[in-house]
């Protein structure tokens, strides 16, 4: 079985991509509390050879919002560092026992943990990132977009530098899946619950990454979500990617598959176009 088949079932996967990859190269600092609750804990992955100020990227990894654990990305934490940056990977309420918003409000205290602490790790909270995978694109994306959360934890839109989203759902109404009308219920209060709902200008730019054949979360979520940001006038580039899945979006994220795709370096270059941009 290949690489990015043992990838795609979860747990194995996770496993997996974790076995192959480095242990150098970068120091994990492990389950440091960001709130008083079990889940409320984050690690950050420091670059060895991290320049002054890098930037930091607070990722959240996807779980349908009903499962996943920091400790099974320790992939993408090494990809971040490989690249220079300070990477935070939070771990958060999932369903059951929470349900929406729950999970974002969590999101948004990680958040204003990174940009209270990320400088004592060597980053710069002045080039603050939000990102995320799947549901954890979603909850990233709600806090680049409904500032009601960042602001009830004490920061803003306006202290992030850019959000990446990998597959994520941003316009996926209306909710058909019995679980998931759990997770974000009552129905009345569905479109609270769409980042797309929120966009009204005062977005950090966006880059969307989507594979063209995911089938878990559709491509056009990140096309409708790209398309209605460049209409308010704010930025947000769209990268769909040919004969690519839901898993394979972030597969190149793991040491060994690296070659298979561009996801990882086109995530850098945004990542530092933003940074460099900031400083014209």
């Amino acid at each position: 079985m290949g690489a990015l088949a043992l990838l795609s079932s979860a747990c194995s996967g996770q496993f997996w991509a974790n076995a192959l990859t480095p242990r150098w190269g970068y120091d994990r600092h492990a389950d440091i509390a960001y709130g008083e609750l079990e889940r409320q804990t984050l690690d950050v992955y420091v670059p060895n050879d991290r320049a002054a100020g890098a930037p930091v990227v607070v990722f959240f990894y996807g779980g349908s919002w009903q499962s996943g654990d920091k400790n099974g990305y320790r992939f993408v934490g090494q990809a971040l560092a490989s690249r220079g940056f300070i990477a935070v990977l939070p771990d958060y309420r999932l369903y059951p026992p929470t349900t929406f918003p729950g999970f974002v409000e969590d999101g948004a205290k990680a958040v204003a943990w990174a940009q209270a602490h990320a400088a004592d790790y060597g980053g710069n909270v002045g080039n603050l990132f939000v990102s995320g995978h799947s549901a954890g694109a979603h909850i990233a994306a709600m806090l680049a977009t409904d500032g009601r959360y960042l602001n009830a934890a004490g920061s803003s839109i306006s202290a992030l530098s850019g959000f990446v989203g990998m597959a994520g759902p941003y316009d996926f109404l209306p909710i058909r899946d019995p679980v998931l009308q759990q997770i974000f219920a009552p129905r009345e209060d569905w479109p609270q619950s769409q980042p797309i709902e929120f966009v009204d200008g005062d977005e950090p730019p966006m880059l969307l990454m989507h594979g063209a054949t995911d089938t878990t979360v559709l491509p056009k979520n990140s096309r409708n979500l790209a398309a209605r940001v460049n209409e308010v006038g704010t930025s947000a580039e769209l990268e769909i990617y040919p004969d690519t899945s839901h898993i394979g979006v972030i597969a190149p994220l793991v040491a060994p598959l690296r070659s298979t795709g561009s996801e990882l370096d086109d995530f850098a270059d945004f990542v530092n176009k933003v940074v460099s941009d900031s400083l014209r």
